[in-house]
């Protein structure tokens, strides 16, 4: 048997490892009540309620990580980069993005393995999203 949590069991993928839909829902709702409060991030969210972006995020993440694919059947392909380009991303929004996924990721309690995994994807994702020196 390997060490890779995505090869543990090959009929399973990382979103059914690591619960599914109940998971992803937990980890973005704890990130949004992060938003919620930052006065940083907060403005890049002009909508008054945060539920549509918590949505978005999560139908996002359970596809990538092999969930359904009702994301790109809403909405298209995720074009990440051009859909966070009217924003100005900086380092400091960087750094707060990552402060409260951080968060978000360790109140799932994942093994450590799947924690990591996630956790990788987020901080290369979170540096993808720099369009500001700053």
């Amino acid at each position: 048997m390997t060490d890779d949590p995505r090869t543990t069991d090959p009929e399973q993928t990382f979103y059914d490892q690591v619960g599914g839909e109940e998971t992803f829902r937990r980890l973005v709702r704890r990130f949004y009540e992060g938003v919620a409060g930052d006065p940083l991030l907060r403005p890049m969210y002009p909508e008054e309620d945060l539920g549509p972006a918590e949505e978005r995020m999560t139908l996002f993440l359970m596809q990538y990580w092999g969930g359904p694919r009702t994301y790109s059947e809403r909405r298209g392909h995720p074009r990440l980069r051009m859909r966070h380009a009217p924003f100005t991303v900086d380092r400091a929004a960087h750094d707060a993005w990552l402060r409260l996924m951080r968060d978000a990721v360790d109140s799932l309690e994942l093994s450590e393995e799947h924690a990591a995994q996630l956790w990788n994807y987020f901080t290369y994702a979170a540096t993808t999203m720099i369009n500001s020196p700053g």
